[in-house]
């Protein structure tokens, strides 16, 4: 083709997607089932992995719960067999009533496998996958949700604490990735899901490690995301989710400016998943939540350095994660006076 008719071509359709986005928010797609698909969910033993976990459950999927913390992970699943056993009781009464649905999953069907599994140990990663896919079957969806925080400012955190935070954080989607994207792209049919944060799109003091894994893995899924495009491959679905700082308990103490902060609070995390969900099942690339979240990472890419460090000092955010490291630090010297360290 023609450069010059090539050029005129993809204007059109540059400002064709603008308009389908536009759309999109005006009336929102259809959600995709995930009935009856395997999905995996790293990190599912707390925090948002459990909600996903719960969020998935209550659409059909056979779940599968990776985390380091058995215990944790089996009370997780726990709560998804009691929304199983709620489900199968509907559609009990349903068929009863004589309103049964044929989609309608049989109860044997729904079923949640739980592993133990440390993501930041590659080989525990191919290990795990492998057992995934002989015990449960291929998966259809999977959730890179496990997450972890050093809590230290650079020159005081060590070293292992750094390699861990990158391992989890970041190292660990590329393991899992190669473990079940292979399947994927034969039959060309699959969802990854990248749980990120903000902080992997903008930054601040305190947290060099966390924001080094946090762009880290972005970039690794913006990456993989245009690879799939390439290949053209486009039955395998991928989106981002970049969340303001969510009230897990995960930076418990971070404080952004008193005064803003009754406008911009901690995300309460169920919102965050259910946010998420929308996206995940209508194939939303990805999801920024709150929507302002858009708007400081298109201002930092265009405003000077400078003008951007007078918005962080008028925000606050520029020391929002001091008071939750003195937290840690606090916390890490009584635990050493208690064991007599």
């Amino acid at each position: 083709m023609n450069i010059v008719v090539e050029f005129f071509v993809v204007t059109f359709k540059v400002l064709w997607a603008f308009v389908l986005a536009a759309a999109r928010w005006l009336v929102r797609p259809k959600e995709k089932s995930v009935a009856g698909q395997v999905c995996l969910i790293t990190g599912a033993g707390s925090g948002l992995g459990r909600l996903f976990a719960l969020e998935f459950a209550r659409r059909r999927a056979l779940l599968v719960l990776w985390d380091i913390n058995t215990q944790s992970n089996e009370e997780t699943a726990g709560m998804v067999r009691h929304i199983y056993r709620d489900l199968e009781a509907a559609d009990a009464a349903a068929l009863q009533a004589g309103n049964g649905e044929e989609e309608i999953l049989p109860h044997c069907n729904l079923q949640v496998f739980t592993y133990t599994c440390d993501v930041g140990k590659r080989e525990n990663v191919y290990l795990t996958a492998e057992r995934v896919r002989k015990e449960v079957g291929e998966v259809s969806v999977l959730v890179n949700n496990a997450g972890v925080v050093s809590g230290h400012h650079l020159l005081e955190c060590p070293d292992e604490l750094i390699e861990r935070t990158m391992m989890v954080n970041c190292h660990a989607h590329f393991w899992t990735t190669k473990a079940f994207l292979p399947t994927m792209l034969e039959i060309n049919h699959g969802h990854i899901v990248t749980v990120a944060s903000s902080l992997g799109l903008f930054s601040t003091a305190g947290v060099e490690d966390y924001c080094a894994s946090k762009f880290g893995v972005v970039g690794f899924h913006e990456s993989l995301s245009h690879e799939l495009k390439a290949a053209e491959k486009d039955g395998i679905k991928t989106t981002l989710v970049c969340p303001y700082l969510v009230d897990t308990g995960m930076f418990r103490g971070c404080r952004i400016r008193k005064e803003i902060e009754p406008f911009l609070p901690p995300l309460k995390p169920d919102y965050c998943v259910k946010q998420a969900m929308k996206a995940i099942l209508t194939d939303q690339p990805m999801v920024c939540t709150p929507r302002l979240m858009y708007i400081v990472t298109f201002m930092k890419s265009i405003l000077p350095f400078e003008a951007v460090v007078c918005m962080y000092r008028f925000l606050g955010a520029d020391k929002c994660m001091y008071p939750f490291i003195a937290q840690r630090k606090q916390a890490s010297n009584n635990n050493e006076a208690k064991n007599g360290i």
